[in-house]
């Protein structure tokens, strides 16, 4: 039997699941990512776990054919990556550095591309080959495949939707140093800053008004609830998202968008709205791109990064 490992880093936890080379995955598990002292020991800790794993499973290193990383920042092609601020990177050599830690082949891409491989695998882009992954959480991540293959772009950073500006008289920055950046205003952190902003310009009603620590949940739910101020944000946050997306399938043309990361949670509600608002915008032969919701959840990453070592 052979295997490959798949491994996703974030800023709190890195997730690593081992897979067989026909795509099943036989363990997954996580470690803490250390990103004291620029994120010096993070792949010194990952190669340690996966020789660890190994030696507790009576693997012969042999049998291992790879290993695939994602990681929160720009990749390029051949596995540098390009300032990973949530980790305390700079430049790095990504592939070469976990190569020459393990011995295996090592194969590096984009957290979210990752996830969005990982997804058109074996979650909900499964028979899709051109698919755009949008996840809607504390910011918006992006993944692009097309033809069945990660898309990185030049500088590793295609597929950034949350930084497309969308309102270019913005004053706040966003945190990547714009202002107006898509991510302002459709993550769980700008539903969040629209709601108080509503909420502190109008005296309109609002069950919003009696929470004491607002969250986008309470948002959401109070939009749920028909409470108007809470609906006049989400509503903003669909038609800002569905316009937006309708500019990226003018320039790609995908097959599929899929919508994934914590707010999804919130389901057909979240998702109808914003289907609906792309439709109004898309160009006429882009109107019936499919939608769909993400089905991975936090495995997504370690599954794309696994097939990424997986050849047909």
């Amino acid at each position: 039997m052979d295997y490959v490992f798949g491994i996703d880093v974030g800023g709190t936890t890195v997730k690593i699941g081992l897979f067989t080379t026909e795509g099943t995955l036989v363990e997954k598990w996580e470690i803490p990512t250390n990103t004291s002292n620029g994120g010096k020991a993070i792949l010194p800790d990952v190669a340690a776990s996966l020789e660890e794993k190994l030696k507790k499973r009576g693997i012969d290193k042999a049998s291992v054919k790879g290993a695939g990383i994602g990681v929160p920042g720009p990749v390029t092609d051949d596995g540098v990556v390009n300032h990973c601020v949530n980790l305390g990177w700079g430049v790095m050599h990504v592939t070469e550095e976990l190569k020459a830690l393990t011995g295996f082949e090592v194969k590096a891409g984009n957290d979210a591309n990752v996830a969005a491989l990982g997804e058109v695998w074996k979650g909900g882009g499964r028979g899709f080959d051109d698919v755009l992954m949008i996840t809607i959480g504390t910011g918006i991540g992006g993944g692009l495949i097309l033809n069945g293959k990660i898309h990185g772009g030049v500088t590793g950073s295609a597929a950034e939707v949350g930084h497309i500006c969308v309102n270019p008289l913005e004053t706040e920055h966003c945190n990547c140093g714009n202002c107006g950046c898509l991510e302002q205003y459709t993550s769980a952190t700008g539903i969040l800053r629209l709601a108080k902003k509503k909420l502190a310009e109008t005296d309109a009603p609002s069950i919003l008004r009696d929470k004491a620590d607002l969250t986008t949940k309470d948002v959401i739910d109070a939009a749920k609830e028909g409470d108007a101020l809470a609906m006049e944000v989400f509503d903003f946050m669909a038609k800002t998202m569905g316009m937006a997306l309708a500019g990226c399938c003018a320039l790609a043309d995908m097959e599929l968008i899929l919508i994934g990361g914590g707010v999804s949670k919130a389901g057909r509600f979240l998702t109808d709205p914003i289907e609906e608002y792309f439709r109004k915008f898309a160009f006429h032969t882009q109107k019936d791109t499919k939608f769909k919701l993400a089905e991975l959840g936090n495995d997504a990453g370690i599954y794309g990064a696994a097939r990424m070592m997986i050849h047909d």
